[in-house]
């Protein structure tokens, strides 16, 4: 442990005290073949301004949104993020701060989660949110927790076409509390085959969960669904796009129990894959099972406003056997960075963004089907996204199109699926825009 400043001797009283007698006794549990057994083949040591320099070389062979034009989706889009974002949640009281465990001395902590559950509320139409969760898969997986919970019900039914990174999530969720399998509803036509969905769904079903959009970009027929749900007494569980929200009906309007989503857009850099934002939201019904955080205000002996953690349901709280979950944190920064992506936009800037992206997506979409070979896969209403028949694989495509300088989306084989998964944010310009089609043309 060269890293640590440990004597020998401190090292075998840490042994001692935990009751191993070497450092091999305490990972005996890790299997010998995983083990590294020669030491770690490591360059020799550089002076800082060398360190530097490797370091920015290294991250000079990534392609990013820095260096190629992105047209890559599928849960994480190249939103702008204005600049004041950074500026507000890099002040040290926000960044540094953890997690508000002693609520009488994180009243800003507090207080900024309030205002983030609170708007969330708004923009999902849900009576009540909580201070977050990791990212929208795990979101999911444990609003499908809570409606078993709820419900005393196995069976999952998932209508349309399901993100099939949360699929996964919700799989291994759903494996390890020993429950059934999850169902994928049947697809007709890139969408929830409405007919074979109500054949499915019975009094057995805990919950039937939709993406709106879905997967595939294309809008799913959310009223339908909700009231098959409704019908066998199970809950409606819905993971909407927030963006999509400046244009779309929320899930509370249209019945959802349960709302989640994957909250990167609000103002979440693309950041190579994470940390990003579970959003979670509840009727008021299933306040008490709600897991995670949940902030409230009230008033103090002096008849200020404060905000305090309530409704304690997570076990660091209660008995454990009494808990709604294990879950015992929440993406503070990146709530907040929600909460003022928002406050800055506005309902009427949100709103703008929904537009544009669905504006550029349709044009884009037009143009690249006017090529010989390229046709859209799917002919249902889409917002932002949509998938594309290519004349050559989508994997070529994407490989030839780097060399561009675009990305050029999200290649649909990497999922076991066909076509090319292609996402427009506001950021794109008509140039742009034009530009990648003579680039397909090209490609194909």
């Amino acid at each position: 442990m060269p890293f640590i400043a440990n004597t020998d001797s401190d090292r075998e009283e840490m042994l001692r005290e935990i009751g191993v007698s070497s450092f091999d006794d305490l990972i005996a549990d890790i299997p010998h073949e995983l083990r590294l057994k020669k030491p770690l083949d490591l360059p020799p040591a550089l002076a800082e301004p060398a360190v530097q320099q490797l370091m920015e070389q290294l991250a000079s062979a990534n392609s990013s949104t820095a260096t190629h034009v992105s047209y890559l989706g599928g849960g994480a889009y190249d939103h702008y993020m204005p600049p004041a974002i950074k500026t507000i949640v890099s002040r040290s009281e926000f960044y540094t701060a953890y997690t508000p465990y002693q609520a009488e001395v994180s009243q800003g902590t507090l207080q900024a989660i309030y205002e983030y559950q609170s708007i969330i509320c708004r923009l999902y139409s849900m009576d009540t949110a909580n201070a977050s969760l990791y990212d929208g898969a795990t979101a999911l997986a444990e609003a499908v927790a809570m409606a078993m919970a709820v419900t005393g019900r196995e069976r999952v039914i998932i209508a349309g076409k399901l993100h099939p990174n949360s699929l996964h999530v919700l799989k291994t969720f759903i494996e390890a509390r020993g429950d059934r399998a999850v169902v994928q509803n049947t697809l007709q036509s890139g969408v929830c085959d409405v007919g074979e969905l109500e054949k499915k769904v019975d009094d057995s079903v805990a919950a039937v969960i939709v993406q709106q959009p879905n997967f595939y970009g294309c809008l799913e027929d959310v009223t339908a669904i909700g009231e098959i749900a409704r019908n066998s007494g199970a809950l409606f569980i819905v993971s909407a796009d927030p963006v999509s929200l400046g244009i779309l009906e929320a899930p509370g309007s249209y019945g959802a129990d349960i709302a989640v989503g994957e909250g990167q857009p609000l103002g979440s850099a693309l950041n190579f894959g994470g940390p990003y934002l579970g959003i979670f939201a509840v009727k008021r019904d299933y306040v008490r099972k709600i897991p995670g955080r949940l902030v409230g205000m009230t008033k103090d002996k002096d008849g200020e406003d404060g905000f305090i953690l309530t409704l304690q349901t997570r076990e660091q709280h209660i008995r454990r056997e009494k808990a709604t979950s294990n879950i015992c944190t929440n993406q503070a920064l990146n709530a907040l960075q929600a909460v003022v992506y928002l406050s800055l936009l506005g309902k009427q800037g949100l709103r703008e963004v929904a537009e544009l992206s669905l504006q550029k997506s349709h044009y884009l979409s037009e143009k690249i089907t006017d090529l010989p070979g390229y046709s859209l896969k799917y002919d249902q209403p889409f917002f932002r996204e949509f998938v594309v028949e290519t004349p050559v694989p989508a994997s070529e495509v994407v490989e030839k199109m780097l060399d561009q300088g675009i990305l050029a989306g999200y290649d649909l084989s990497t999922v076991g699926d066909e076509g090319l998964l292609i996402a427009v944010t506001e950021k794109r310009t008509k140039e742009q825009l034009d530009d990648f089609v003579r680039k397909l043309g090209a490609v194909s």
